[in-house]
Protein backbone atom coordinates (compact mmCIF):
# COMPACT_ATOMS: atom_id res chain seq x y z
CA UNK A 1 0.00 0.00 0.00
CA UNK A 2 3.02 2.56 0.62
CA UNK A 3 4.02 1.67 -2.80
CA UNK A 4 0.37 2.58 -4.11
CA UNK A 5 0.81 6.06 -2.45
CA UNK A 6 4.63 6.58 -3.65
CA UNK A 7 3.81 5.55 -7.37
CA UNK A 8 0.88 8.17 -7.22
CA UNK A 9 3.17 10.99 -5.87
CA UNK A 10 2.33 10.74 -2.22
CA UNK A 11 5.16 11.19 0.64
CA UNK A 12 5.71 8.36 3.46
CA UNK A 13 5.74 9.76 6.93
CA UNK A 14 7.18 8.62 10.03
CA UNK A 15 4.85 7.20 11.93
CA UNK A 16 4.34 9.37 14.43
CA UNK A 17 5.13 12.63 12.50
CA UNK A 18 1.46 14.83 11.29
CA UNK A 19 -0.02 13.43 8.12
CA UNK A 20 -2.76 14.15 5.26
CA UNK A 21 -3.43 10.53 5.73
CA UNK A 22 -3.60 7.81 8.18
CA UNK A 23 -3.50 3.94 6.83
CA UNK A 24 -4.41 1.97 9.51
CA UNK A 25 -4.34 -2.13 8.74
CA UNK A 26 -6.05 -3.79 11.35
CA UNK A 27 -5.44 -7.11 12.72
CA UNK A 28 -8.09 -10.00 14.37
CA UNK A 29 -5.42 -12.28 15.25
CA UNK A 30 -6.18 -11.71 19.26
CA UNK A 31 -8.95 -9.24 21.52
CA UNK A 32 -5.58 -7.34 21.90
CA UNK A 33 -5.02 -7.06 18.46
CA UNK A 34 -8.40 -5.71 17.74
CA UNK A 35 -7.85 -3.27 21.17
CA UNK A 36 -4.65 -1.95 19.38
CA UNK A 37 -6.57 -1.67 16.41
CA UNK A 38 -9.10 0.62 17.42
CA UNK A 39 -7.00 2.45 19.98
CA UNK A 40 -4.68 3.17 16.86
CA UNK A 41 -7.30 4.62 14.76
CA UNK A 42 -8.52 7.41 17.19
CA UNK A 43 -5.21 8.70 18.26
CA UNK A 44 -4.08 9.15 15.38
CA UNK A 45 -6.71 12.08 14.81
CA UNK A 46 -5.29 13.73 17.63
CA UNK A 47 -2.17 13.69 15.98
CA UNK A 48 -4.05 15.92 12.69
CA UNK A 49 -7.84 16.30 13.42
CA UNK A 50 -8.34 16.87 9.73
CA UNK A 51 -6.22 13.94 8.47
CA UNK A 52 -7.95 11.48 6.54
CA UNK A 53 -7.92 8.13 8.73
CA UNK A 54 -8.53 4.69 6.76
CA UNK A 55 -9.29 1.61 8.26
CA UNK A 56 -8.49 -1.96 6.06
CA UNK A 57 -7.53 -5.58 7.00
CA UNK A 58 -8.36 -8.18 8.79
CA UNK A 59 -10.53 -6.67 11.64
CA UNK A 60 -12.06 -4.62 9.33
CA UNK A 61 -12.94 -8.19 7.30
CA UNK A 62 -14.63 -9.52 10.14
CA UNK A 63 -16.00 -6.51 12.37
CA UNK A 64 -17.26 -3.61 9.82
CA UNK A 65 -20.44 -2.84 11.95
CA UNK A 66 -17.80 -2.13 14.83
CA UNK A 67 -15.66 -0.10 13.42
CA UNK A 68 -18.95 1.80 11.95
CA UNK A 69 -19.80 2.91 15.01
CA UNK A 70 -15.64 4.49 15.71
CA UNK A 71 -16.57 8.65 14.28
CA UNK A 72 -12.96 8.72 13.69
CA UNK A 73 -12.59 6.59 10.31
CA UNK A 74 -13.49 7.97 7.60
CA UNK A 75 -12.59 5.10 4.99
CA UNK A 76 -13.17 1.35 5.78
CA UNK A 77 -11.41 -0.96 3.23
CA UNK A 78 -11.72 -4.60 3.31
CA UNK A 79 -8.57 -6.96 2.54
CA UNK A 80 -9.13 -7.22 -1.22
CA UNK A 81 -10.33 -3.15 -1.72
CA UNK A 82 -6.33 -2.44 -0.18
CA UNK A 83 -4.88 -2.86 -3.88
CA UNK A 84 -6.75 -0.20 -5.20
CA UNK A 85 -6.21 1.95 -1.82
CA UNK A 86 -5.48 5.17 -3.31
CA UNK A 87 -7.99 5.44 -5.91
CA UNK A 88 -10.22 5.19 -2.96
CA UNK A 89 -8.42 7.23 -0.92
CA UNK A 90 -9.09 9.81 -3.61
CA UNK A 91 -12.85 9.22 -4.26
CA UNK A 92 -13.41 10.09 -0.47
CA UNK A 93 -11.22 13.65 -0.88
CA UNK A 94 -13.79 14.41 -3.84
CA UNK A 95 -17.01 13.38 -1.95
CA UNK A 96 -15.75 13.79 1.34
CA UNK A 97 -18.90 11.37 2.32
CA UNK A 98 -17.77 8.31 5.14
CA UNK A 99 -17.94 4.76 3.20
CA UNK A 100 -17.56 1.32 3.16
CA UNK A 101 -15.68 -1.14 0.69
CA UNK A 102 -15.72 -4.75 1.48
CA UNK A 103 -15.82 -7.37 -0.55
CA UNK A 104 -16.70 -11.26 0.71
CA UNK A 105 -13.56 -12.64 0.75
CA UNK A 106 -15.52 -16.18 1.94
CA UNK A 107 -16.51 -16.03 -2.25
CA UNK A 108 -13.07 -15.21 -3.79
CA UNK A 109 -11.10 -17.40 -5.73
CA UNK A 110 -8.60 -15.62 -6.86
CA UNK A 111 -4.98 -14.33 -5.77
CA UNK A 112 -5.25 -10.45 -5.50
CA UNK A 113 -2.35 -9.15 -6.91
CA UNK A 114 -0.76 -6.12 -5.88
CA UNK A 115 2.12 -6.54 -8.83
CA UNK A 116 5.59 -6.15 -8.15
CA UNK A 117 6.25 -4.48 -4.98
CA UNK A 118 9.63 -3.44 -4.60
CA UNK A 119 9.17 -0.77 -1.82
CA UNK A 120 10.77 -2.14 1.52
CA UNK A 121 11.75 -0.62 4.91
CA UNK A 122 14.59 -2.94 5.18
CA UNK A 123 17.18 -4.89 3.02
CA UNK A 124 14.89 -7.78 2.86
CA UNK A 125 11.66 -8.31 0.79
CA UNK A 126 8.92 -9.54 1.69
CA UNK A 127 7.07 -11.75 -0.84
CA UNK A 128 3.21 -12.37 -0.32
CA UNK A 129 2.83 -16.35 -2.51
CA UNK A 130 -0.35 -17.02 -0.74
CA UNK A 131 -3.87 -16.10 0.74
CA UNK A 132 -6.44 -17.61 3.00
CA UNK A 133 -6.79 -20.75 5.18
CA UNK A 134 -8.91 -23.88 4.77
CA UNK A 135 -7.73 -25.67 7.87
CA UNK A 136 -10.40 -23.93 10.49
CA UNK A 137 -8.59 -24.58 13.77
CA UNK A 138 -10.92 -23.86 16.36
CA UNK A 139 -9.38 -20.82 17.98
CA UNK A 140 -8.86 -19.20 14.78
CA UNK A 141 -10.81 -16.69 13.23
CA UNK A 142 -8.69 -16.03 10.23
CA UNK A 143 -9.79 -18.65 7.35
CA UNK A 144 -13.26 -16.21 8.03
CA UNK A 145 -11.22 -12.92 7.54
CA UNK A 146 -9.23 -14.10 4.45
CA UNK A 147 -11.21 -16.67 2.92
CA UNK A 148 -10.48 -19.90 1.06
CA UNK A 149 -6.94 -20.97 0.05
CA UNK A 150 -5.74 -18.91 -3.35
CA UNK A 151 -2.45 -19.14 -4.69
CA UNK A 152 -0.66 -16.26 -6.58
CA UNK A 153 0.81 -17.44 -10.33
CA UNK A 154 4.13 -18.84 -10.31
CA UNK A 155 5.43 -16.21 -13.28
CA UNK A 156 4.16 -12.96 -11.12
CA UNK A 157 6.31 -14.03 -8.03
CA UNK A 158 9.00 -14.43 -10.12
CA UNK A 159 8.48 -11.53 -12.08
CA UNK A 160 8.53 -9.43 -8.46
CA UNK A 161 11.45 -11.02 -7.19
CA UNK A 162 13.75 -10.54 -10.12
CA UNK A 163 12.47 -6.81 -10.25
CA UNK A 164 13.59 -6.93 -6.32
CA UNK A 165 16.86 -8.44 -7.16
CA UNK A 166 17.63 -5.43 -9.44
CA UNK A 167 17.19 -3.15 -6.53
CA UNK A 168 19.84 -4.58 -4.47
CA UNK A 169 17.57 -6.24 -2.32
CA UNK A 170 19.46 -9.60 -1.01
CA UNK A 171 17.02 -11.65 0.86
CA UNK A 172 13.32 -12.61 0.36
CA UNK A 173 11.04 -14.08 2.95
CA UNK A 174 8.47 -16.40 1.34
CA UNK A 175 5.09 -15.54 3.42
CA UNK A 176 1.11 -15.79 3.33
CA UNK A 177 -1.67 -17.00 5.29
CA UNK A 178 -1.41 -20.80 5.31
CA UNK A 179 2.53 -21.49 2.73
CA UNK A 180 2.20 -25.31 2.74
CA UNK A 181 -1.30 -24.75 0.78
CA UNK A 182 0.63 -22.81 -2.09
CA UNK A 183 -0.65 -24.43 -5.40
CA UNK A 184 -3.27 -26.72 -3.99
CA UNK A 185 -6.37 -24.61 -5.83
CA UNK A 186 -3.99 -24.91 -8.87
CA UNK A 187 -6.43 -26.73 -11.31
CA UNK A 188 -3.96 -26.99 -14.35
CA UNK A 189 -0.60 -27.79 -13.28
CA UNK A 190 0.78 -29.83 -10.62
CA UNK A 191 2.49 -27.32 -8.64
CA UNK A 192 3.62 -26.63 -5.00
CA UNK A 193 5.83 -24.60 -2.66
CA UNK A 194 8.89 -27.11 -3.28
CA UNK A 195 8.45 -25.99 -7.47
CA UNK A 196 8.55 -22.03 -6.67
CA UNK A 197 11.17 -22.13 -4.08
CA UNK A 198 13.35 -24.16 -6.56
CA UNK A 199 13.03 -21.38 -9.59
CA UNK A 200 13.25 -18.45 -6.76
CA UNK A 201 16.53 -20.41 -6.35
CA UNK A 202 17.58 -19.78 -10.08
CA UNK A 203 17.67 -16.05 -9.21
CA UNK A 204 20.87 -14.06 -9.39
CA UNK A 205 20.96 -11.47 -7.11
CA UNK A 206 19.00 -13.08 -4.37
CA UNK A 207 21.32 -14.73 -2.28
CA UNK A 208 18.93 -15.71 0.85
CA UNK A 209 15.63 -17.31 0.65
CA UNK A 210 13.57 -17.31 3.86
CA UNK A 211 10.24 -19.10 4.79
CA UNK A 212 7.99 -17.31 6.98
CA UNK A 213 5.82 -19.24 9.05
CA UNK A 214 5.02 -23.00 8.12
CA UNK A 215 2.53 -25.71 8.90
CA UNK A 216 4.92 -28.39 10.53
CA UNK A 217 2.97 -31.48 8.22
CA UNK A 218 4.95 -29.24 5.15
CA UNK A 219 8.35 -30.84 5.77
CA UNK A 220 9.16 -34.79 4.88
CA UNK A 221 11.49 -36.63 3.94
CA UNK A 222 10.42 -35.99 -0.29
CA UNK A 223 10.44 -32.20 0.32
CA UNK A 224 13.68 -32.01 2.03
CA UNK A 225 15.11 -34.17 -0.31
CA UNK A 226 14.47 -31.37 -2.74
CA UNK A 227 14.74 -28.32 -0.39
CA UNK A 228 18.84 -28.90 1.25
CA UNK A 229 19.57 -29.04 -2.85
CA UNK A 230 18.80 -25.50 -2.41
CA UNK A 231 22.01 -23.40 -1.14
CA UNK A 232 20.01 -20.22 -0.90
CA UNK A 233 17.50 -21.42 1.48
CA UNK A 234 18.08 -19.72 5.49
CA UNK A 235 18.24 -22.78 7.81
CA UNK A 236 15.76 -21.10 10.14
CA UNK A 237 12.32 -22.54 10.23
CA UNK A 238 8.85 -21.50 11.76
CA UNK A 239 6.77 -24.46 13.35
CA UNK A 240 4.29 -23.36 14.25
CA UNK A 241 3.38 -26.32 17.46
CA UNK A 242 0.98 -24.15 19.41
CA UNK A 243 0.86 -27.46 22.23
CA UNK A 244 3.00 -29.89 22.91
CA UNK A 245 -0.17 -31.97 24.44
CA UNK A 246 -1.94 -34.37 21.95
CA UNK A 247 -5.15 -33.64 24.02
CA UNK A 248 -5.04 -30.30 23.71
CA UNK A 249 -4.15 -30.28 19.81
CA UNK A 250 -7.33 -32.19 19.10
CA UNK A 251 -9.63 -29.84 20.57
CA UNK A 252 -7.26 -27.30 19.02
CA UNK A 253 -8.07 -29.33 15.67
CA UNK A 254 -4.57 -29.43 14.65
CA UNK A 255 -4.12 -32.22 12.06
CA UNK A 256 -0.42 -33.74 14.04
CA UNK A 257 0.53 -35.08 17.26
CA UNK A 258 3.54 -34.70 19.19
CA UNK A 259 4.72 -37.61 17.67
CA UNK A 260 4.54 -36.11 14.29
CA UNK A 261 5.73 -32.97 15.01
CA UNK A 262 8.83 -34.76 16.83
CA UNK A 263 9.79 -36.62 14.09
CA UNK A 264 9.46 -33.61 11.51
CA UNK A 265 11.94 -32.02 14.16
CA UNK A 266 14.52 -34.37 13.46
CA UNK A 267 14.00 -34.64 9.83
CA UNK A 268 14.71 -31.06 10.25
CA UNK A 269 18.31 -31.19 12.62
CA UNK A 270 19.53 -34.07 10.47
CA UNK A 271 19.51 -32.38 7.15
CA UNK A 272 20.72 -29.40 8.58
CA UNK A 273 22.98 -29.30 11.52
CA UNK A 274 22.92 -25.33 11.84
CA UNK A 275 18.89 -25.41 11.71
CA UNK A 276 16.92 -22.76 13.82
CA UNK A 277 13.93 -23.50 14.91
CA UNK A 278 11.21 -21.32 16.15
CA UNK A 279 7.49 -21.72 17.46
CA UNK A 280 4.09 -20.30 18.39
CA UNK A 281 2.33 -21.74 21.61
CA UNK A 282 -1.00 -20.79 23.34
CA UNK A 283 -1.04 -21.58 26.99
CA UNK A 284 -4.79 -21.50 28.82
CA UNK A 285 -6.91 -23.16 25.80
CA UNK A 286 -9.92 -24.03 27.00
CA UNK A 287 -9.81 -27.12 28.78
CA UNK A 288 -6.30 -27.32 29.61
CA UNK A 289 -5.59 -29.26 32.83
CA UNK A 290 -2.28 -28.45 34.65
CA UNK A 291 -1.31 -31.96 33.30
CA UNK A 292 -1.75 -30.94 30.27
CA UNK A 293 0.13 -27.63 30.31
CA UNK A 294 2.86 -30.15 32.28
CA UNK A 295 2.84 -32.39 28.77
CA UNK A 296 3.61 -28.93 26.73
CA UNK A 297 5.85 -27.98 29.25
CA UNK A 298 7.81 -31.22 29.10
CA UNK A 299 7.92 -31.45 25.64
CA UNK A 300 9.02 -28.21 24.98
CA UNK A 301 12.07 -29.01 26.59
CA UNK A 302 12.95 -32.12 24.88
CA UNK A 303 12.54 -30.04 21.50
CA UNK A 304 14.45 -26.80 22.89
CA UNK A 305 13.37 -24.34 20.33
CA UNK A 306 15.47 -21.26 20.01
CA UNK A 307 12.66 -19.25 20.39
CA UNK A 308 9.13 -19.52 21.37
CA UNK A 309 6.43 -16.78 20.87
CA UNK A 310 4.15 -17.59 23.38
CA UNK A 311 0.60 -16.05 23.49
CA UNK A 312 -2.55 -16.56 26.48
CA UNK A 313 -5.28 -17.87 24.89
CA UNK A 314 -8.08 -15.20 23.69
CA UNK A 315 -11.52 -16.43 22.78
CA UNK A 316 -12.43 -15.35 19.43
CA UNK A 317 -16.28 -14.49 18.63
CA UNK A 318 -17.98 -16.76 16.01
CA UNK A 319 -14.88 -19.82 16.92
CA UNK A 320 -15.80 -23.19 18.29
CA UNK A 321 -13.14 -22.58 20.81
CA UNK A 322 -15.21 -19.49 22.05
CA UNK A 323 -17.84 -21.58 23.19
CA UNK A 324 -16.33 -24.45 24.62
CA UNK A 325 -16.93 -25.20 28.42
CA UNK A 326 -14.06 -24.95 30.92
CA UNK A 327 -12.37 -21.61 30.11
CA UNK A 328 -9.27 -20.44 31.75
CA UNK A 329 -8.53 -18.20 34.48
CA UNK A 330 -6.55 -15.23 33.34
CA UNK A 331 -4.16 -15.57 36.30
CA UNK A 332 -3.50 -19.59 35.37
CA UNK A 333 -2.89 -18.25 32.10
CA UNK A 334 -0.35 -15.43 33.37
CA UNK A 335 1.88 -18.17 35.53
CA UNK A 336 1.99 -20.38 32.31
CA UNK A 337 2.99 -18.27 29.79
CA UNK A 338 5.82 -16.73 32.50
CA UNK A 339 7.43 -20.35 33.01
CA UNK A 340 7.38 -20.93 29.11
CA UNK A 341 8.42 -17.19 28.43
CA UNK A 342 11.44 -18.32 30.96
CA UNK A 343 11.96 -21.33 29.04
CA UNK A 344 12.34 -19.48 25.86
CA UNK A 345 14.84 -17.27 26.97
CA UNK A 346 16.67 -19.85 28.66
CA UNK A 347 17.03 -21.84 25.17
CA UNK A 348 17.44 -18.10 23.37
CA UNK A 349 20.88 -17.35 25.50
CA UNK A 350 22.11 -21.30 25.99
CA UNK A 351 22.11 -21.38 21.81
CA UNK A 352 23.44 -17.62 21.66
CA UNK A 353 26.62 -18.49 23.79
CA UNK A 354 27.29 -21.57 21.43
CA UNK A 355 28.26 -19.71 19.31
CA UNK A 356 31.33 -17.83 20.63
CA UNK A 357 34.32 -18.27 19.10
CA UNK A 358 32.61 -19.19 15.59
CA UNK A 359 32.86 -17.24 12.52
CA UNK A 360 29.27 -16.44 10.62
CA UNK A 361 27.81 -14.54 7.93
CA UNK A 362 25.66 -11.64 8.55
CA UNK A 363 23.43 -9.78 6.55
CA UNK A 364 23.61 -6.50 7.91
CA UNK A 365 20.06 -4.53 7.17
CA UNK A 366 20.71 -1.00 9.47
CA UNK A 367 22.76 0.84 11.58
CA UNK A 368 21.01 1.97 14.90
CA UNK A 369 22.12 4.09 18.23
CA UNK A 370 26.23 3.31 16.97
CA UNK A 371 25.05 -0.63 16.07
CA UNK A 372 24.79 -2.68 12.93
CA UNK A 373 22.03 -5.01 13.30
CA UNK A 374 21.75 -8.04 11.15
CA UNK A 375 20.94 -11.65 10.77
CA UNK A 376 22.72 -14.59 10.47
CA UNK A 377 21.46 -17.48 7.77
CA UNK A 378 19.47 -19.11 10.73
CA UNK A 379 18.40 -16.02 11.39
CA UNK A 380 20.45 -14.99 15.02
CA UNK A 381 20.60 -11.38 15.07
CA UNK A 382 23.80 -10.35 15.48
CA UNK A 383 25.06 -6.60 16.70
CA UNK A 384 28.55 -4.90 14.94
CA UNK A 385 29.29 -2.42 16.69
CA UNK A 386 29.88 0.93 14.88
CA UNK A 387 33.84 1.81 15.87
CA UNK A 388 35.24 3.78 13.16
CA UNK A 389 38.93 2.06 13.09
CA UNK A 390 36.52 -1.48 13.07
CA UNK A 391 34.91 -0.51 9.71
CA UNK A 392 36.46 2.05 8.30
CA UNK A 393 36.35 1.76 4.03
CA UNK A 394 34.06 -1.44 4.36
CA UNK A 395 30.21 -1.16 3.45
CA UNK A 396 28.03 -2.75 6.26
CA UNK A 397 24.69 -2.28 5.63
CA UNK A 398 22.94 -4.46 2.89
CA UNK A 399 25.91 -6.34 3.01
CA UNK A 400 26.55 -10.57 4.03
CA UNK A 401 30.06 -10.06 5.95
CA UNK A 402 31.52 -12.61 7.38
CA UNK A 403 32.45 -12.04 11.49
CA UNK A 404 33.31 -13.78 14.53
CA UNK A 405 31.34 -13.54 17.24
CA UNK A 406 32.89 -12.93 20.39
CA UNK A 407 30.08 -12.11 23.43
CA UNK A 408 26.30 -13.65 23.51
CA UNK A 409 23.18 -11.59 24.68
CA UNK A 410 19.86 -12.91 25.62
CA UNK A 411 18.11 -11.68 22.17
CA UNK A 412 21.64 -11.62 20.12
CA UNK A 413 24.96 -12.22 19.80
CA UNK A 414 28.33 -9.54 19.40
CA UNK A 415 30.31 -10.03 16.34
CA UNK A 416 33.66 -8.19 15.07
CA UNK A 417 35.03 -7.65 11.31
Amino acid sequence: MAQKFIESGYEITNQHEKADIYVINTCTVTNMSDRKSRQMLRRVKEINKNAIVVACGCYVQVAKNELEKIEEIDLILGNNEKKEIVKYVEEYMQKEKRFTEIEDVMYKKEFVDFGNVTYTEKTRAVIKVQDGCDRFCSYCIIPYARGRVRSRKPESIIAEIEEIAKAGIKEVVITGIHVASYGKDFREKDYRLIDLLEEINKISGIERIRLGSIEPLLINEEFMKRLTKLEKICHHFHLSLQSGCDETLKRMNRRYTTEQFKEIVDILRKNYSDVILTTDIIVGFPGETEEEFEETYQFLKEIKFYKMHVFKYSPRKGTKAAAMKEQIDGNKKEQRSQRLIELSNKNEKDYNEAYVGQTVQVLFEEEKDGVYKGHTKNYVQAYLLKDESQVAGSKIENEILEVSCYKAEQEHIIVRL
